[in-house]
C-alpha cells in the first residue's frame, strides 16, 4: 500500500478512536501505536489495509476490552 495512503488511513482511524473514546488525539495516537492492531495493519499479509476505518477501530476496541479482561 502506498505509504501516504496508508499514513492517511491511520490518520482518520486515530480521529475516529478518539471519537469513540471520548479522548484527545493525542492519547488515540499512543492507544493505537500500542495496539497489536497497528502492527496488522502495517504488514500487508494480513489485509487489514482493505478494511474499513469503522472495522480496524472496532478491532481495536475488542483488543482493548480483551486486555482488560
Amino acid at each position: 500500500m502506498n505509504e501516504i495512503l496508508l499514513w492517511r488511513k491511520i490518520a482518520r482511524i486515530i480521529l475516529l478512536l478518539a471519537e469513540r473514546l471520548d479522548i484527545k488525539p493525542e492519547r488515540a495516537l499512543s492507544i493505537f501505536y500500542g495496539n497489536d492492531v497497528c502492527t496488522m495493519l502495517h504488514t500487508p499479509r494480513y489485509g487489514l489495509h482493505l478494511m474499513s476505518d469503522a472495522y480496524i477501530v472496532d478491532e481495536i476496541m475488542l483488543e482493548l476490552q480483551q486486555k482488560q479482561e
